[in-house]
């Protein structure tokens, strides 16, 4: 009897499924980096009129890009269309700028400037080599009709993206 319920107890065991699930994880490292190498500083070469042009008084600010690997990612650069702080202003701003390559590590980037594809304040370079490129913005704001800015601080924002295609 002991024999019998020794071999039940074993085949019972024999058919208990046992499972476990075990999680396996990384991290993805973005190979594209972004820095500002140059902060823009608008210019006040007329009393209704911002600009970064070096002409009119201004600092363009300089965006670097290094890129480990070609050809997956996109640069997404954007001239801002707004103040992110300002003096209170009574009337409209109207915005215009560009972005352009202001250098390159690699002669064989020079296609990016010719390449690149701009809709509203955006401007979008394929990076398709690897190594760094540099972008400089233009960014104007003209004030009013007839007006001029309130005397004050003025700060708006570029942004720069990589986006991985």
């Amino acid at each position: 009897m002991l024999k019998t319920t020794l071999s039940i107890a074993a085949v019972m065991m024999a058919t208990t499924v046992s499972a476990v699930d075990t999680p396996i994880s990384g991290t993805v490292e973005s190979k594209c980096s972004i820095y500002t190498d140059i902060q823009g500083v608008y210019g006040n070469p007329n009393p209704y009129e911002l600009s970064t042009a070096p002409a009119d008084g201004g600092k363009q600010p300089i965006i670097r890009y290094d890129v480990a690997s070609a050809d997956y990612y996109t640069a997404k650069i954007t001239y801002p269309t707004s103040f992110s702080s300002s003096p209170s202003l009574s009337d409209s701003v109207t915005w215009s700028g560009d972005v352009e390559v202001s250098s390159v590590s690699d002669p064989n980037m020079s296609g990016y400037e010719a390449a690149k594809v701009q809709y509203d304040n955006v401007t979008e370079f394929d990076l398709t080599v690897a190594g760094t490129t540099w972008f400089k913005i233009t960014s104007n704001a003209t004030y009013g009709y007839n007006k001029s800015f309130p005397a004050g601080n003025y700060t708006a924002i570029a942004t720069a993206e990589c986006i991985a295609n």
